[in-house]
């Protein structure tokens, strides 16, 4: 049993893992909106991509994007101090706080989010906000992009976050497989509320991610994070505009 998917924007679709994704979604037969900054940028994408100028972090800019939209791909992300803000989580509040109806998230952060940084903590932020939707999600934290050998393609999913050397000794896995396991979540109940970090390792594809996204562990009822995270980023230390928005998006759907 699948859900039913037929619209899909990607957020951060000029990006090397939008891209894929936008092809990814296509190959799906999905219709495929491509949410990008510079007009220019159309020539990234396949034919059959409808490319939505915007600035992710205004829904003002974009909100017409938003309709009829059965899926929201996150993409975005910057290792920038300075923009970690700007790009890792006033997206999601801007997309999420426009939302009309209900819609299935993928959220792409990284492996070792939890590891106190500002880019890691603005990309949990951005976590938080869609746990507390109430919207179905999936959260998917990739390790390195494109180091693993040819040989490694037996994708491993993990949770609590405890690898963090931050090299790719963490853990590795191609952008075009990252692609793959976002799209897929799309359309699998056995990947809702789930959170995960996603590696690859020595062996073949999976043909079928279902019992691999049906392994995991949910999300709790009401979690801030996820299933056996660290707790080390309390709201009590939090900015009041953080909580505000979190309180405020909170079982919006």
């Amino acid at each position: 049993m699948t859900e039913e998917m037929s619209t899909v924007l990607v957020v951060g679709a000029s990006g090397s893992i939008g891209r894929h994704v936008v092809a990814e979604s296509l190959r799906a037969g999905y219709e495929t909106r491509a949410l990008v900054r510079d007009p220019g940028q159309a020539s990234l994408f396949p034919e059959g991509a409808r490319v939505v100028v915007g600035d992710p972090a205004r829904a003002d800019t974009f909100d017409d994007a938003l309709d009829g939209v059965t899926g929201i791909v996150f993409t975005q992300g910057t290792y920038s101090d300075a923009d970690a803000e700007q790009v890792n989580y006033r997206p999601v509040h801007a997309v999420l706080d426009a939302l009309h109806a209900p819609v299935r998230i993928a959220l792409m952060t990284a492996l070792g989010v939890t590891k106190p940084t500002p880019g890691h903590d603005w990309k949990r932020r951005g976590e938080r906000l869609v746990r507390a939707s109430g919207l179905p999600y999936t959260i998917v934290r990739p390790g390195w992009f494109d180091y693993n050998e040819p040989d490694e393609q037996h994708l491993v999913m993990l949770q609590g976050d405890r690898r963090w050397a931050s090299d790719p000794s963490d853990g590795v896995v191609s952008r075009q497989q990252i692609a793959e396991v976002l799209v897929a979540s799309l359309i699998s109940p056995s990947a809702d509320r789930k959170t995960f970090e996603l590696v690859a390792e020595k062996g073949d594809a999976q043909p079928d991610l279902t019992p691999v996204f049906g392994a995991l562990r949910p999300d709790g009822d009401a979690a801030l994070d996820g299933p056996l995270d660290r707790d080390n980023l309390p709201l009590t230390g939090e900015p009041d505009t953080v909580v505000d928005e979190l309180d405020a998006i909170r079982g919006r759907f």
